[in-house]
């Protein structure tokens, strides 16, 4: 993962705007919206629209605080250091669990090969993961990806010996040749598969095999949504707009993305087939009661049940409580 980077700006004007959920921020004074991330290729529309203001337009400033660990933003949301966070579902109904009250307003998109579980050659399958180290990042979607990979080749975290690490640190501890296997995202599975030759590791399980079970989405506490809707809403048209623009311009787009990505505009086209940026038509799905696995109570049902079988959560939590679907419904319109 590239540098952290620090994408402050100032505030337009001073003093905050107050609106209504369905009006415009007024431009006579833009409200600032502090929001966690992580370098993350289908988080491009956000960088988007942070490189080319299409924020300030609806009256917003953003301001993007990059984390090395997802697992923080929460915990910082909680202090009400960050207003809001782009985190995974699974972070979402973990905090649910356990009585936060995190909100999910939009889904941004799903992961669609970008998470992956990477071993080294001699590695044919999970079921060779017996016994051995697996390096990933404890409630992280890391985890949460690697708990269904081995529910569903009947084994559990008791036939591995699990490593504590974030994602930044699996490529090197894999170079090293101290961790056979490793769980993490892009950009640092390309990296791990381009060392030692292109041949020396392969991605034996990924997001692609477990199509919707981890959507990163954007969130914001109940006190947050009520103090400040106007602005959650611009905030959700600049991503439209940013992701409207990358349609229009896709090679400038990826230059911006690679920048934050810390890698190359063709290396950044590939990182974002990782994942599939989520258009507001088809944002209603999320929303939807079904057992579809692209459905918050589809998807999150699995999650519930593997964090609890796992002893992270006390209890399944009411998928209903997880999200706020009052932008999107008022942005559809």
């Amino acid at each position: 993962m590239s540098t952290l980077r620090s994408l402050n700006k100032t505030l337009l004007a001073a003093g905050l705007a107050v609106a209504t959920l369905l009006s415009p921020l007024t431009s006579q004074a833009a409200e600032k919206l502090k929001i966690g991330t992580v370098v993350w290729a289908g988080y491009g529309p956000f960088y988007v629209a942070d490189k080319k203001d299409l924020f300030k337009p609806h009256g917003l400033d953003v301001d993007l605080q990059f984390f090395n660990d997802p697992a923080l933003i929460p915990t910082a949301m909680l202090s009400r250091a960050l207003d809001g966070g782009m985190l995974t579902y699974d972070q979402v109904v973990a905090s649910v669990a356990k009585g936060l009250k995190h909100r999910v307003v939009m889904p941004i998109d799903f992961s669609n090969g970008g998470d992956a579980i990477v071993a080294d050659a001699s590695i044919q399958s999970v079921a060779d993961f017996k016994g051995k180290k697996v390096g990933f990042n404890p409630l992280s979607p890391s985890d949460f990806l690697l708990a269904y990979a081995l529910q569903q080749n009947g084994m559990s975290d008791k036939d591995i010996n699990a490593v504590n690490m974030t994602p930044e640190g699996i490529p090197g501890a894999m170079a090293s040749g101290n961790l056979p296997v490793g769980v993490t995202y892009e950009p640092n599975v390309s990296q791990i598969l381009s060392m030692g030759g292109g041949d020396k590791f392969k991605v034996v399980y990924s997001s692609k095999d477990a199509p919707g079970l981890i959507t990163d989405v954007l969130v914001f506490d109940e006190a947050v949504i009520a103090k400040k809707p106007a602005a959650i809403k611009a905030m959700m048209q600049g991503y439209l707009d940013g992701l409207a623009y990358m349609q229009a311009h896709p090679e400038e787009s990826a230059e911006i993305i690679g920048e934050v990505l810390g890698v190359s505009a063709e290396e950044a086209v590939e990182q974002m087939a990782g994942a599939y940026n989520i258009p507001l038509a088809e944002m209603g799905k999320s929303f939807t009661p079904g057992d579809d696995t692209h459905s918050f109570h589809g998807s999150g049902a699995i999650i519930a049940k593997l964090l609890k079988d796992n002893g992270q959560i006390p209890t399944i939590p009411d998928f209903s409580k997880t999200y706020d679907a009052q932008f999107t419904e008022a942005l559809a319109q």
